[in-house]
């Protein structure tokens, strides 16, 4: 094929846009992940471009109650999510505290804040929880600093609306009742309404000393 030539002679060739540097393997091509603060960054902005929150209208419902829900043994509960103010990932390094209850596991240092670590269950079931990779600890604000909740599994985000707690019941365990307001069946799942704010004024969760 022959090339076409204008009176001014060849013509010039059009301007490609950059692309960005790509690994091929097997003939796919793979991008290359961003390295250092950058790869943090850009891995921030994809979780918080997976979640999705809701429009206003369902965040802003009338009768709808927004919830993060946890497992602790085989009880699944659900608390305000204004209740809770970070989620850890995994269970920070602590330092254990002489002369206190078993279920306060010490204190641990989040980025340079002291917080008490309390093992939920062995609070109220006296029943050890066993780390495994799905235990998340639940950060609370009481009087006098945070305090972390240790829990078996995190349940995530629950929205419950009215209708939802129109058969709501009330706990029968005593030990319970104490922290959980009502239960709400969710298919089949028993969600208990667990409150944060009695759990830390209890007398019991705030004199862990023996």
């Amino acid at each position: 094929m022959s090339k076409k030539y204008s009176r001014h002679g060849p013509e010039p060739r059009k301007h490609e846009p950059a692309r960005p540097e790509a690994a091929v393997a097997g003939g796919v091509a793979a991008e290359v992940l961003p390295q250092g603060a950058y790869a943090l960054l850009a891995g921030y902005e994809r979780r918080s471009l997976a979640h999705d929150p809701g429009v206003p209208e369902q965040i802003e419902a009338p009768g709808l109650w927004r919830a993060i829900g946890f497992r602790v043994g085989e009880h699944h509960f659900v608390s305000g999510i204004d209740e809770i103010s970070e989620i850890l990932m995994s269970p920070p390094p602590v330092t254990s505290i002489p002369s206190t209850r078993s279920w306060m596991l010490g204190v641990a240092n989040v980025r340079g804040n002291l917080v008490a670590l309390v093992d939920l269950k062995q609070f109220l079931f006296e029943q050890r929880t066993h780390v495994t990779g799905r235990a998340r600890v639940l950060v609370v604000k009481q009087a006098g600093g945070n305090v972390g909740l240790l829990v078996d599994e995190l349940i995530g985000q629950r929205n419950l609306t009215d209708a939802d707690r129109a058969g709501a019941e009330g706990e029968a365990d005593p030990g319970l009742a104490r922290f959980v307001t009502e239960n709400v069946n969710v298919g089949a799942v028993r969600l208990g309404r667990f409150s944060m704010v009695e759990l830390t004024r209890t007398p019991e969760f705030q004199h862990a000393a023996l």
